[in-house]
């Protein structure tokens, strides 16, 4: 993919426009108000002590503390790297997605109440999640710091970091689906304003001679580890059906918007990331 800057601005305008598309859904429509309450329903339902426990000890990942030491690490491995430009860019894309959400959140504050819920009650300023943004924020900045041929792993794990997170808040209560939803896109949004930015500096300002050449990693490179990764969560889901069949059958069928609402979250989370590793391939 060539780099011009034109391209990740399209991006980031795609970005805008999906994260207005999923605030008009959860905010101004019945259906996606109840398409948002059903899925959280689903994720609630599989309430236990040990699921607590763990989205809990999975969901604190990205406080403050472990958020900016990851931060850091981030910018230490860029000019470990030898990119400058890339690490001063990271604190930027990390700044700006997560005051950007910490902005909406109040402006945008909306109690969203749905009888469906019962006694689970979201806070009105949920929306977008800020563990949503934060997780995806540091995947995609992860992707960027890393080398080329690492970027399609890092990229893979990055973006199941941020569906666990994301998947996290919503067995805990502390969000919609729509929320997590819309905190991927606008970590993505600022990533693609990121990566414009140092597309354009690139031109600019040319590297010198034997820095900036590394080799190119093919689409399907940069697409297998991601995909892997999928197919291993498919596994282990079916794994669990196997086990319990009549169970997770009776679930699911009881929960249908549930299973299409975390598999649009675990996509989303795992396209996005996967995306910028095949634009950074070169």
């Amino acid at each position: 993919m060539p780099r011009r800057p034109r391209t990740a601005l399209i991006a980031a305008l795609a970005c805008l426009l999906a994260l207005l598309a999923v605030g008009a859904a959860a905010f101004l429509t019945p259906i996606g108000r109840w398409v948002d309450a059903a899925t959280l329903l689903g994720f609630v339902d599989l309430h236990s002590a040990s699921i607590d426990r763990l989205a809990n000890r999975v969901g604190r990942l990205v406080d403050p503390d472990p958020f900016l030491l990851a931060g850091l690490v981030l910018i230490a491995v860029a000019l470990a790297r030898r990119r400058p430009r890339t690490a001063a860019v990271v604190p930027l894309i990390l700044l700006g997605a997560n005051v950007t959400t910490q902005t909406l959140k109040p402006a945008l504050a909306d109690p969203r109440m749905s009888n469906l819920l019962g006694d689970v009650h979201i806070r009105a300023a949920s929306w977008p999640s800020g563990h949503a943004t934060a997780a995806m924020s540091l995947a995609l900045c992860a992707v960027l710091v890393a080398a080329p041929r690492a970027r399609p792993f890092v990229a893979a794990l990055g973006g199941a970091f941020a569906v666990a997170i994301g998947y996290s808040t919503l067995l805990l209560e502390w969000h919609f689906p729509s929320d997590v939803l819309a905190g991927f896109l606008v970590a993505t949004l600022w990533t693609a304003l990121g990566v414009a930015g140092l597309w354009a500096a690139a031109r600019r300002w040319p590297e010198r001679a034997g820095r900036g050449r590394e080799a190119a990693v093919r689409v399907g490179e940069a697409l297998t580890p991601s995909a892997l990764a999928a197919l291993t969560a498919t596994a282990c889901v079916g794994a669990v059906a196997l086990a319990r069949p009549d169970a997770v059958l009776a679930y699911a069928q009881a929960h249908t918007v549930f299973v299409v609402g975390a598999l649009t979250i675990a996509a989303l989370g795992a396209v996005l990331a996967a995306v910028l590793a095949v634009a950074l391939r070169r």
